[in-house]
């Protein structure tokens, strides 16, 4: 007697067989087509970092564009340039899931929630590296719903703020997602890190009722825990913890005379 079609093994083939056929078809697109994402990741990083400095906008040759910047690679806890890595390639998000490349941060040590932190992280330097006329700081914390990514751009007093970005964030739409609202970024332009007289602990932060204060930034409309998120991370990333020994060099100048020495010397072993 003929095994019907609609038969329970029949069936089970087939149905194994589709999932053989769609699972090779989606796994030769993922390799064929991994060279043409890493290259848009490429590109947005590269556009984030030009559009916090505000070196983009449409039409701006982005590769071109970022001739203009210099990556570097900074020990975090001594605030000094390192050759250990190269800056085109270190990847310092993926460094702070190496226990032998970071350090566990717990308590009042960890207000942004990273739970680690990588030893060294890139920063940017816009114009003359030997004279900057900014620093982009890449920055991260925990917000509401997950964690957010962004970059800061610092001024070349290594004080005053020129933008700030989140190109990676979970808040919720309309509150926290706010973030990504150009009128609110357009507020942190000229803010102050750290009040006058005050150059170790950073002061910036997100305040509700309206900024009054150079180091104030209006908090996000109904997300207390996002701007509270947001105060945090910078907190972090802008204190000893963080970037906070890199631009007090930065800010007398040593950072800058350790950049030009570094490409003096590169200069010596090329032309050797």
């Amino acid at each position: 007697m003929a095994q019907s079609n609609n038969s329970i093994k029949k069936i089970l083939t087939v149905a194994f067989a589709l999932c053989i056929v769609c699972s090779i078809i989606v796994s030769t697109a993922a390799v064929a087509l991994r060279s043409k994402q890493q290259l848009n990741q490429e590109l947005d990083r590269k556009t984030n970092i030009l559009a916090v400095a505000g070196l983009y906008e449409t039409g701006t040759d982005v590769e071109v564009a970022f001739q203009e910047i210099t990556p570097r690679v900074v020990d975090l806890r001594t605030g000094e340039y390192t050759d250990q890595f190269d800056a085109e390639q270190y990847d310092s998000f993926q460094a702070a899931k190496d226990p032998a490349q970071s350090r566990t941060l717990s308590g009042e040590k960890d207000i942004a929630g990273l739970s680690r932190q990588e030893n060294y992280s890139t920063v940017y330097l816009v114009g003359d590296p030997d004279d900057p006329e900014q620093v982009i700081l890449p920055i991260r914390g925990q917000g509401l719903w997950g964690l957010m990514r962004g970059y800061l751009a610092v001024q070349g007093d290594g004080n005053t703020i020129e933008g700030i970005t989140f190109y990676s964030h979970s808040e919720t739409p309309g509150l926290g997602g706010e973030v990504d609202n150009p009128r609110w970024k357009a507020q942190w332009e000229g803010k102050q890190i750290f009040a006058e007289g005050d150059d170790v602990q950073p002061d910036i932060a997100l305040v509700k009722g309206g900024a009054s204060a150079e180091t104030e930034v209006d908090a996000l409309s109904g997300a207390s825990l996002t701007s509270k998120g947001v105060t945090n991370l910078l907190r972090f990333w802008l204190s000893p913890e963080g970037f906070g020994e890199y631009l007090a060099r930065f800010r007398s100048g040593v950072a800058q005379d350790e950049a030009q020495g570094a490409a003096t010397d590169l200069d010596e072993t090329e032309g050797a």
